[in-house]
């Protein structure tokens, strides 16, 4: 992945994309570039929540009565939502780190049926804000219930209540942290101003990687941090990617992927480090089949990895892609696994026949940052750096799409584990929030018409 530095935890996005932030002084809050008061990162985040309330949030209703979801106020721009959107797909530049001819790619991309609407907007709040530490990681955003969901905002992960319409503070990573659990022989060691680069949350479990190389562990019921350590004291060593799965023995396991091109893989319970796999590249992300077997590997390649996950032994390779894998998903059924390229694509591998990939999806000006399979397999949502999120009918053959408009760079996306809510993370100076839409009811729907 692409290497820089980045100590005063800005938006890279905007300074790569060069993009325009809507110049409303009325609605902006405070400039997330600040990065020089060290208290303020420490404050009760909580404190302002209610007073800012009436001006940040869009419910349902008023979005069926006009107002814009994210509360941008077109009528008092001096340009038009379609207008800007037509600019924005102008003037956006996809980033690439391979320059390869691209003109056979759309013959490949599969024709979609864009207009269905299988998630209808529920709520915007802007009480809770996404942010991005690197422009090429966008799994900062995780919803364990259709009412719990967990996301960054600066040195803070951050709980939403959509049932409460509250945010509280889980974590302050600016502040030092000193690991709880004591074993013998661990490697645990105490950290501070940690820059989270990506993260997941699962089995009670939040786990989180760093911009340095660091790895943290914490149990939500618990006070306190488990386990934080630095993987790698390589000067590009960034946690790309975690992963928390059931191995095929039913075990509880960790799993951290780094720019050092290693894998590595821990006891979720002693945090012990059980294996470290080590591959020909940087590794951006990982994904681990449902039945615990199969490890999907994508990093600095056009190719992609299926390895075994007990040994880290490589047993296929796709290929297909045209630039470096940020992404990747199972379908619950197990035998689908999608990978998000900067190519623009999203491709779908059957794992009985990967000579070739199944199905090519194309977004619509941007690399496929972040990949999800709702758990009834019933939906697979894709989304771009920016302004789109793809929801396709994996019954329809991927063919049947909504398409989710926006403005903003996307922190992360996700289902919630009943399918009934899917949420994105909006990374923006001003209008930064976080964005649910819930499952449409079409059996209710049908018996009222």
């Amino acid at each position: 992945m692409a290497q820089f530095q980045n100590h005063d935890l800005e938006y890279v996005v905007d300074d790569y994309y060069d993009m325009t932030d809507f110049e409303e002084d009325t609605l902006s809050e405070t400039d997330p570039h600040n990065d020089s008061s060290f208290e303020a990162l420490d404050s009760d985040v909580e404190d302002n929540f209610e007073m800012s309330k009436p001006k940040t949030d869009t419910s349902a209703q008023e979005a069926r009565n006009g107002k814009d979801i994210q509360g941008i106020p077109w009528e008092r721009l001096n340009f038009t939502r379609d207008q800007y959107r037509e600019t924005r797909l102008k003037q956006y530049k996809n980033y690439e780190n391979l320059s390869r001819p691209r003109e056979e790619l759309e013959k490949e991309c599969k024709k979609i049926e864009n207009g269905s609407v299988f998630y209808d907007f529920q709520f915007n709040t802007r009480l809770v804000q996404s942010t991005i530490v690197h422009f090429q990681l966008r799994n900062l955003l995780w919803a364990t219930s259709k009412h719990d969901v967990y996301l960054m905002q600066n040195y803070s992960v951050m709980h939403w209540s959509s049932l409460l319409r509250r945010g509280k503070e889980v974590l302050n990573v600016a502040k030092p942290i000193v690991p709880t659990l004591k074993c013998p022989g661990s490697l645990a060691q105490s950290l501070s101003r940690v820059q989270i680069s990506t993260m997941t949350v699962k089995e009670n479990l939040m786990v989180a990687g760093g911009f340095q190389g660091e790895l943290i562990c914490k149990n939500l019921s618990q006070p306190g941090v488990a386990y934080c350590a630095k993987l790698t004291t390589d000067d590009n060593a960034i946690t790309n990617a975690v992963d928390i799965y059931h191995n095929p023995n039913g075990l509880l396991r960790i799993m951290a992927a780094n720019n050092d091109a290693e894998v590595r893989i821990f006891d979720a319970e002693n945090f012990a480090c059980l294996n470290r796999f080590t591959y020909p590249w940087s590794v951006n992300n990982t994904s681990v089949s449902p039945d615990g077997k199969l490890l999907a590997i994508l990093g600095d390649s056009t190719e992609c990895l299926l390895a075994d996950v007990l040994s880290g032994k490589v047993v296929a390779t796709l290929k297909g892609h045209l630039d470096y894998s940020f992404a990747s998903a199972w379908h619950p059924d197990g035998r689908t696994l999608a990978t998000g390229n900067q190519d623009t694509t999203c491709r779908l591998w059957d794992i009985r026949n990967l000579s070739e990939s199944q199905t090519v999806l194309k977004g619509r000006m941007g690399a496929i940052r972040a990949v999800r399979f709702s758990s009834d397999g019933r939906f697979m949502a894709m989304a771009e750096p920016a302004d789109f999120v793809h929801v396709f009918d994996t019954k329809s053959g991927y063919v049947k799409s909504q398409e989710i408009d926006l403005f903003g760079e996307i922190a992360g996306i996700s289902f919630s584990p009943d399918t009934e809510a899917l949420f994105v993370g909006v990374a923006d100076r001003t209008y930064g929030s976080l964005l649910e839409f819930n499952r449409r009811c079409y059996q209710y729907l049908d018996s009222i018409i």
